[in-house]
């Protein structure tokens, strides 16, 4: 999708597929909270301006970034019928080593759930050096990731909404 120095909410919206059918699920991380809300507010006007239906989008919040892996497991359990989720999160890095094992916990949490679950996983955590650098990633300067991570969310429903339907 994006490169770096690119805006993240920039994209073709011609390769989207209409989002009207899907039922989305988002797991929002309430730490750094003005930042994830940014994430999720890109996310779900990017779902809503492709058809979306807001009554098929769900979100659940959970206190930290290192969370996200049990929400979206519970959530993904809880619903039948959701075709995708995104966690959302946000990680700035601070004077201890804490920030290497929470970006490195939770990147690999939502690629084993991606391995476990049969509904795609987005991951949409930031996991930036600085405030400002979260802030320019929300809604800022380089736009918002929660955007690029709800378009990325669309395209994987759609692959798994086709993957059913496949025939080799």
């Amino acid at each position: 999708m994006a490169t770096a120095g690119n805006n993240l909410s920039e994209y073709d919206a011609e390769n989207v597929p209409n989002a009207k059918t899907f039922k989305l699920g988002l797991v929002v991380s309430e730490w750094n909270a003005d930042i994830t809300q940014n994430l999720f507010q890109g996310a779900f006007d990017a779902f809503m301006s492709h058809g979306a239906i807001k009554e098929n989008i769900v979100r659940w919040n959970v206190p930290g970034s290192f969370e996200l892996i049990y929400g979206a497991k519970k959530m993904a359990e809880s619903f039948d019928m959701l075709d995708v989720i995104i966690v959302i999160g946000s990680v700035i890095e601070g004077e201890t080593k804490h920030f290497d094992f929470v970006c490195q916990g939770v990147s690999n949490g939502v690629a084993q759930l991606n391995v476990e679950l049969d509904i795609p996983v987005v991951f949409c955590v930031l996991t930036d050096q600085n405030k400002q650098q979260s802030i320019d990633r929300s809604g800022g300067k380089h736009g918002n990731k929660g955007t690029e991570a709800a378009i990325a969310a669309i395209k994987m429903a759609q692959l798994r909404q086709d993957a059913k339907f496949y025939k080799p």
